[in-house]
């Protein structure tokens, strides 16, 4: 999947049949792209798209109406981390052995929030991000670097949404080797 652009716009719909209808309707309404429409644990529809902030902006709206009732959650980030972007598209870093920070919240837009914040305030690096699937619509991530660094980017992920969004924030310092590849990807 590729994003096309510096915006990105997210939605959460509880009707998988209405989250195509709302897919069809973003990309008649103005120029973006669609990265993610899929259906997701706990029988969620997922719909992630992505152009220049006009057009992106333009499109949320029209997405919002056409939704409805049935949109749990959205997100649009108008200058989303390139990191991010990255990250999405499966390019993940390879993380330092100073620390490592993981971010677990409920919802993929709280996670995408979190992790958005925590890559433009600190000088981290994305290693892992899982949304929805096999995880019953919960997102989380993981970012690594100097300690105080991945404190920093824990605090403001966490500070980046709701508290009822955030299950939890944790710290490894000096995270043992074999921990990368058996349990963290990066």
């Amino acid at each position: 999947m590729k994003f096309p652009g510096p915006a990105l716009g997210l939605f959460e719909l509880e009707s998988l049949a209405r989250g195509v209808v709302v897919a069809d309707a973003l990309v008649k309404q103005a120029a973006v792209r669609i990265a993610i429409a899929e259906p997701v644990s706990p029988g969620k529809y997922l719909l992630v798209f992505s152009g220049p902030v006009a057009e992106v902006d333009e499109s949320f709206r029209e997405g919002v109406a056409v939704a409805g009732k049935v949109l749990i959650d959205q997100l649009y980030l108008p200058q989303v981390s390139l990191a991010l972007v990255r990250g999405l598209e499966g390019e993940l870093a390879r993380g330092g052995d100073d620390a490592i920070g993981i971010v677990e919240t409920h919802t993929v837009a709280s996670a995408l929030l979190a992790a958005d914040t925590a890559l433009k305030s600190a000088q981290v690096v994305l290693i892992q991000l899982q949304l929805a699937k096999g995880i019953g619509g919960k997102g989380w991530f993981t970012v690594a670097g100097a300690q105080h660094d991945v404190e920093a980017a824990l605090e403001r992920a966490a500070a980046a949404i709701s508290p009822s969004l955030l299950v939890t924030t944790e710290l490894i310092q000096r995270p043992h080797v074999d921990l990368r590849g058996a349990v963290l990807k990066g």
